[in-house]
């Protein structure tokens, strides 16, 4: 079973920073493409940020850009989301999520900011950004 295990999530005020890591058990993250989702109370699922298996590149929400860094250490099995400058607004459920990004031509392709590609997924870590 192919699992995802997220962690870092917490309390913190408003301005605060947190980073939250992804760790795969079973399978190596670095032939994955990686995503990070968040649900608040009330809200659908919507995609936060992305970096793909083998370039690297990277993606982001509008309402995240300048203020999350998503970034990935194969040798560690992990991805991690820095989060700098948290609003209270950025409340939610964080999950992260692997998708094969890979074509049939080799190519990169990705399904974010929509999670319709992603078929493995953590248990989720909440963040909390309040006074």
């Amino acid at each position: 079973q192919l699992q995802l295990v997220e962690s870092g999530g917490g309390l913190v005020q408003p301005g605060g920073s947190l980073r939250l890591s992804c760790v795969a058990s079973e399978f190596s993250l670095a032939y994955y493409g990686i995503g990070w989702f968040r649900q608040a109370p009330g809200k659908e699922r919507e995609g936060v940020s992305a970096i793909s298996s083998r370039s690297g590149t990277t993606d982001y929400a509008d309402s995240v850009k300048g203020r999350f860094t998503i970034s990935r250490d194969n040798a560690k099995n992990t991805v991690y989301l820095q989060m700098n400058s948290l609003k209270p607004e950025d409340t939610a459920v964080y999950y992260c999520a692997a998708e094969d990004d890979t074509g049939l031509d080799g190519l990169e392709y990705t399904s974010f900011p929509s999670d319709g590609g992603y078929d493995y997924w953590g248990q989720g870590t909440q963040v909390t950004v309040s006074s």
